[in-house]
């Protein structure tokens, strides 16, 4: 596996949280990387730096989102969008190191923000 910073991905991701003003998201804490060789099916993961580990370096909450390159770059524009809205979405509002599951990242969700994201880039 190899990792490598996605500045991209960085800069999709301001886009989505300043168009949908996703204020609980700080994107200073988030980490956004591509990564290459990776056996997994997933398009897209997010990471975040759990709780023990918050208190044993002394660090606040923090995440990383991962797109894995030989899928995640195959993807329409669109679909990149969507892809980066789900992961966000995975962040909660308290910015704690935990996650959202898939019964609040669903596509219905993701299809609607999407919309409003399309909406505001015209």
């Amino acid at each position: 596996m190899r990792y490598e910073k996605a500045v991209d991905i960085e800069e999709l991701a301001r886009s989505i949280v300043e168009k949908l003003g996703l204020v609980h998201i700080d994107l200073s804490r988030i980490g956004f990387i591509r990564s290459y060789g990776s056996k997994s099916n997933a398009v897209a993961r997010c990471h975040a730096l759990s709780k023990p580990l918050q208190v044993g370096l002394n660090l606040k909450a923090g995440y990383v989102i991962e797109v894995i390159a030989e899928r995640f770059d195959k993807l329409s524009h669109e679909e990149k969008i969507k892809t980066i809205i789900h992961e966000l979405l995975h962040i909660p509002k308290s910015f704690g190191g935990g996650f959202r599951h898939h019964d609040y990242v669903k596509p219905s969700r993701i299809n609607k923000l999407f919309k409003r994201y399309m909406e505001n880039e015209e």
